[in-house]
Parts: structure tokens; sequence; C-alpha cells
């Protein structure tokens, strides 16, 4: 079975809003005699928005009808009819995740794709979207080596730190090209954000509204911020201006970094080439610090000290849309102890190999630590877990992860949220059954097996068919620039 579906990507994040229109080509690979598994096996970008600045009505609030106006814009001149998208991805990140309004936007905007994954991501969810759109996790995984990437956008810079393939961490700082607004033809300050008011005060820089900024007067303020990038991955000591900047938390630095990839607006003048694109005449020309912050970052320890890994896209490095598959699930491999179908757009948290194979204590702590990835705000979304699981498991191996993922999950059962497990070889059942007595019978149990899934992957459950022994799903897998 060869297809081809047309998908879209729509990214709206703290600083700017882009459209990404493109073919997928998806294939089953499987033999006739096992079950599909269906990939993306090709793709073609077939239409490129331009780069908005996001639409804010204030600074707690997105502009829906006018991000509805640029959607609808550019569908009009990409020559799309919405009813032709097979499938796609609405993703809000960064400080625009946080909006008071964002649910509503991403409501609003869900009629534009055919099965869309519509997706608010906090800023360890965007950590990994950007690490993966950046290609950070695929030179990872072929150099058999450890990569941590930094997205730096407008408000925020995302840190994800990719170990052969596998996603090891996540961390956000509030460092970003925007948190100074510049007036382009005054060069007067007309915007610093409330955290670099503070170091500005401690320090005292002299920085305020108004202010005639020139690369000298901002040297200073860029300076910290560089030092605590620096700080992030374990360059520089840590001290109170980086406790200060971070978001939410930083990346663990148990282990040296060896290499180093960035992504986002800012990275475009890290990566910035003289000889091919000639001087910069204007370091204001975007109202704003992110060409000054690249430049400083592009003569720091942080591209001195470590491997620079080219990234694959920077200010692109985003979602260009979703493939989506179907496929169905034997009903002898499965549990599931409530009809709770149908269940859409489930974020997929895949457990890494070693979090699985390092005992019952280790792969509890992954999935508590891992389950933060999924927290918007404080709250924690539905999720379910996925993992490779083994061939043939003997009765103390099924214990064990049983052990492990119950004691890993408690936020989930005290949030009373669904436990949905995904296992790749076939031992579901057992393991469900072993689960759901592990929880004196309880809590409901999902248990499916012999789908293989990723961090960045969504998945659909339906209503089971069959009489109750067939459960269809739909895998959604996100795809990038």
């Amino acid at each position: 079975m060869r297809e081809e579906l047309l998908s879209v990507g729509i990214d709206i994040g703290t600083s700017t809003t882009q459209l990404i229109f493109s073919k997928l080509i998806i294939e089953n690979m499987a033999s006739s005699y096992t079950v599909p598994r269906i990939v993306i096996v090709d793709k073609e970008i077939i239409y490129k928005s331009p780069i908005y600045f996001t639409p804010l009505v204030s600074l707690k609030e997105i502009d829906g009808p006018k991000v509805r106006e640029i959607i609808e814009k550019e569908y009009k001149n990409a020559g799309v009819d919405k009813k032709d998208i097979d499938t796609g991805a609405v993703i809000i990140t960064g400080e625009t995740a946080r909006k008071q309004n964002a649910e509503e936007v991403l409501t609003t905007l869900s009629g534009f794709a055919g099965d869309f994954v519509v997706a608010t991501a906090g800023p360890d969810l965007e950590s990994i979207i950007s690490g993966k759109g950046a290609g950070a996790h695929i030179y990872s995984k072929e150099n058999s080596t450890t990569v941590v990437n930094i997205d730096i956008g407008g408000g925020t810079s995302n840190l994800a730190v990719f170990k052969r393939g596998d996603v090891k961490d996540t961390g956000c700082l509030d460092i970003g090209g925007r948190l100074i607004k510049v007036d382009t033809n005054s060069k007067r300050m007309t915007y610093i954000a409330p955290k670099l008011e503070t170091l500005v005060k401690k320090y005292h820089l002299g920085l305020e509204v108004g202010t005639i900024v020139t690369k000298d007067n901002l040297r200073p303020i860029i300076d910290i911020m560089v030092r605590v990038l620096m700080q992030s991955v374990g360059l520089v000591p840590i001290d109170e201006d980086f406790k200060l900047m971070v978001t939410n938390k930083s990346i663990l630095l148990d282990n040296p970094m060896e290499c180093i990839s960035f992504s986002g607006g800012v990275a475009d003048y890290i990566y910035y080439d003289e000889k091919e694109r000639g001087p910069i005449r204007d370091y204001f020309e975007y109202g704003d610090i992110g060409i000054l912050l690249g430049e400083a970052i592009r003569g720091s320890e942080l591209c001195s000290k470590l491997k620079v890994v080219k990234s694959t896209e920077t200010i692109r490095a985003t979602v260009v849309g979703a493939g989506t598959h179907t496929t169905e699930i034997s009903g002898s491999t499965i549990t599931y102890t409530k009809n709770a179908f149908p269940i859409k757009n489930l974020p997929i948290l895949k457990m890494a190999y070693e979090d699985e194979n390092s005992g019952a204590i280790a792969l509890a702590e992954a999935v508590k630590k891992k389950l933060e990835w999924f927290k918007l705000e404080g709250d924690l979304q539905r999720v379910a877990i996925a993992i490779e699981g083994k061939e043939n498991p003997s009765f103390k191996e099924v214990q064990a992860y049983a052990d492990g993922l119950v004691e890993g999950m408690q936020e989930l059962i005290e949030r009373e949220l669904p436990l949905i497990l995904i296992v790749e070889k076939d031992m579901a059942k057992v393991l469900g059954q072993t689960m759901y007595n592990k929880l004196s019978f309880k809590k409901d149990v999902i248990c499916l097996d012999s789908v293989k899934l990723d961090n960045g992957d969504y998945i659909d459950i339906g209503n089971p068919i069959a009489e109750g022994t067939v459960l269809p799903v739909v895998v959604k897998t996100l795809v990038f620039n």
C-alpha cells in the first residue's frame, strides 16, 4: 500500500506564526503476514508561508480573529482548500501557549485541518518538538553521541538533550530575542521584559523604556543572557541570575555535553556567515535584540568549547504537518477494563531504552520525571506511556514492568486520568492485567501492543469493533522540516 496525503503544519509561537503545506507519502513496510507497519517514506514541501509576527491583543491575549485571517489568507495564497487537507498539526508554543485564550484560538483553527493534531505545547514538549525539528535527535542517533539543542525564540530558550536518539532531558529559560523591543526608526526601547528589568536594576545598566539603544549599551545585558545559556549546559557555575531566568526547570548536568545545536529565529544569526550574506547593516531591523543575541552567542564559549552541529532548520525548525495511518490491533493481545473510547489526540510519552532496562525503581523515576513534560501551567494533560517491551518476557520481568509503571504513573492515578500504555512487543495482555491486579482492580487500565511510537506522536483510539475484540488505532506522527 502506498498513499499520498496533503498535510499542513500551523505553528503559532511567541513571536512568529507560519504555515507549511506538504505532500506525504506513506507506505506499509510490513509483510502480508504481520501487523501493518505504516511509515512516512517521503515528503515534499509544496508551500511555505511568510513568517508573520504573532498578533496579540495584549501581553496576555492572542488576537484570535487576526490569526485566523493570516491562516485563511495563506490557504488562499497556496491555492489549497481546507476540505482537501487530509491531516495536519496546529501547535501553539512558547509564551503564546500561556495566553489566556490559547485554547480558544486552537478551537477556532482546528476546522482548518482534516484529522488534525491540535496541541498546546508547554516548555518541555516545545523543547522536544523544536529539537527534533532541528535534526538534533537524528544527529545524536547517527553519531552515537549527546546533543543539546537550544531553540532560541522571541520569549524563551528551550533546551532538549538527545542521547543516541532518545530524549534525555528538557529545560526552558526566559531568554529570547524579543525580551527587549526597539522602535526601528528612532531606536528607542519600547518594551523590556520584567526579568531583564530586574537584572538592569541589579547591575545599574541604565536601560528603560524610552532609552535610545546601541550595540554598546545593550552589550552588558546581552552578555548576562549568554552567560546564563553557558550555565545551562555546564560551561560556567550557576548563580542567582541563572535561577531568575529559569522558566520552569533546566536540564540536569550529570554528564558533560558533547555537541550543541541551535534553532529558532535567533539561530539564524548564530550560524550567520558574513562571506555568504554580507555584513549586518542594521542590528535592530526586526525591532528587537535577536541579531545582537545571536552574534554574542556565536562569539561565546558555547560555540568554542562544544562541537557545534549545524541545524537542518533554524527559524523553520517546526512542524510541517502530521502523517496519519490506521492500524488494527489484535484483540488477543490487549487489555481494556472499561470502554472509555473514543480517545482523540492523546500525546505519547516514549520511554528510553535504558529507562526500561534498569529495573522497576529506575522505570518509576523516569516515568515520574518525564510526565513533567506534559504539564502546562502545572496542569497535567492526558498522556499515553509508550514502551518497547520484551519479546518473550518472564513472569519476573512482567512484574518489574508493572511495578515501575504503576509507581511512576501515581500522579495520573491521583488526578483520575486514564492509565494508557502502548507496547511495541506482544505483551500487552499480560502486562495490562498485571497492572490492573496491582491496582486492586480499582483503576481502569488500557494496554495495547504491536504499535511502534515515538515522542512527538499522537494517537486516537476508536470504539471497539468485531464484538469488542479489536480497537482501531490512528497514529499521528509529527513531520518536521
